[in-house]
């Protein structure tokens, strides 16, 4: 029966050496809406890691021998051609991965445009340092080149926006890469492999093998010929990431995941405080590593706020992602959805309350949607600092509410997870916003706002949610090597 159902299903190759190449064997990619399978990926090995690698060492010379300018050009040019498509990559994005057609619209493509653009321009404006030494009769100055290939692992929560995250720079420094995204969202990648050649790219710059973490992540990481591993995803899979590419001292760029606070003072605006975390919370179904999951309100405001913010988020409609009036799409996997239950479960047994969403409020989907992995924004209130729901990502539509009285207790207890990746702070006090920002064991704090980004600016975060940080600078950085050259005259 397995061969019959894969005539009308997409089947996606790998692209090697700027060809696509049938795999030996598939998995099943559901579509999360549905809960069909709709595409068979790739479920690659040593043997297709291996001739990825060979292809991109093969064609690393002539890429990284090409001026800054050729290859921001190329950039460019990919840009367009994404855009120009920006319609079929935003409607494949959205099926793939269960997020609503609006969010994949309006951030997703638009950002992986936005990635190759930003670092074709970044790269023409890095300058490298040069210092004197006239007792000496010496100069010293620095040089930057391209590090060799990078094996690049992606996440299935935003595809193409995080995939581009890394080859863009990755590729703009001079680099050729060996790409793996998510085996549940493959679609997007497979899409671009068909832009390359037309944008310029030489065959070889980009490679992208597709599979699971365990065999074909597994392979890229321990492969002997790959000195730098960027990765996106759990803390979990980073710790067999670091084991692994241990023994070949790999550069790795490490960005995980987050129990992210949002904590309000009473002095907060709260007509936008309140629409505001509550898309921070629920935004791409809480599957954003950035999403607030723990919201720390202070006690005067805590009944007010609570009220306000489960009115808002039952007018979150959840349902078909490819009808444009939906703000909740389907979660990942059936898998995924479970665990997420389980953490509501959970709260309820410790004896939080759940305000509104899973298990309290009826959730009513269309006729092809009912074995779709859906759930409702989900509020919990009253959970223990200790819970598990305040202590582990949660990765879904749940946050939780609690109350806190002061300043000083409130730094410590958004301190008190092993995460520190994002935080956001609520306050028109401008000197309480500068205290608590610099007091918070987090890579980025956002203050009256969320998710509001430059990429000039380092991205990455602290304790367990990671190692190294990106953005124009720091991408640089970790896809170049250095070499500090002196001169006596």
């Amino acid at each position: 029966p397995r061969m019959a159902h894969s005539k009308a299903l997409l089947v996606l190759e790998n692209f090697i050496g700027g060809k696509f190449v049938p795999c030996s064997s598939y998995i099943d990619s559901y579509n999360p809406s549905t809960g069909d399978v709709y595409c068979r990926v790739p479920d690659s090995g040593k043997e297709e890691v291996e001739a990825a690698v060979k292809a991109a060492k093969d064609a690393f010379p002539i890429w990284s021998s090409k001026s800054p300018l050729e290859r921001s050009q190329i950039l460019n040019k990919l840009a367009d051609l994404i855009e120009y498509e920006l319609e079929a990559f935003a409607q494949a994005e959205s099926k793939d991965q269960g997020k609503t057609i609006t969010f994949a619209r309006a951030v997703d493509i638009p950002r992986a445009v936005h990635n190759f653009r930003f670092f074709a321009s970044s790269i023409l404006h890095h300058v490298t340092e040069c210092t004197e030494m006239p007792t000496m009769g010496c100069v010293h100055y620095t040089s930057r080149a391209p590090v060799g290939v990078a094996g690049l692992i992606s996440p299935w929560n935003l595809p193409l926006y995080l995939l581009t995250w890394k080859i863009a720079p990755a590729i703009a420094c001079g680099n050729t890469v060996v790409a793996k995204p998510s085996e549940m969202t493959s679609v997007t990648a497979w899409m671009m492999c068909k832009l390359l050649e037309k944008a310029g790219v030489p065959p070889g710059v980009v490679n992208v093998v597709f599979g699971t973490g365990a065999k074909a992540g597994e392979a890229l990481v321990c492969h002997p010929d790959v000195p730098l591993i960027s990765f996106t995803g759990s803390t979990l899979t980073a710790q067999r990431i670091t084991e692994k590419s241990a023994p070949h001292c790999k550069r790795l760029s490490l960005e995980l995941g987050g129990k992210n606070p949002a904590i309000i003072f009473d002095d907060a605006d709260l007509s936008q405080c309140i629409p505001t975390t509550v898309r921070s919370s629920f935004a791409n179904q809480g599957e954003i590593c950035l999403c607030t999951s723990r919201i720390f309100v202070q006690r005067g405001i805590y009944s007010e706020f609570l009220k306000r913010f489960v009115a808002e988020a039952k007018k979150w409609k959840t349902g078909n992602p490819s009808d444009p009036t939906i703000d909740v799409g389907a979660l990942i996997s059936k898998e995924h959805l479970e665990k997420v239950r389980n953490y509501v479960k959970k709260a309820q047994a410790e004896g939080a309350r759940v305000l509104c969403g899973e298990g309290v409020d009826p959730l009513a989907l269309p006729l092809g949607n009912q074995k779709g992995y859906f759930m409702l924004p989900t509020v919990i209130a009253e959970v223990k600092d200790e819970s598990c729901c305040m202590q582990e990502e949660i990765f879904g539509p749940v946050t939780c509410m609690v109350a806190f009285d002061t300043e000083e207790e409130v730094i410590k207890r958004a301190n008190s997870v092993k995460y520190g990746l994002a935080a956001t702070v609520w306050s028109s006090n401008v000197g309480r916003v500068h205290r608590v920002a610099h007091r918070l064991q987090s890579g980025l704090v956002w203050t009256n706002c969320w998710l509001v980004r430059d990429l000039n600016l380092p991205f990455g975060g602290m304790k367990a949610s990671g190692i190294g940080r990106e953005g124009a600078k720091d991408s640089y950085e970790f896809f170049t090597e250095v070499k500090t050259i002196t001169i006596k005259h």
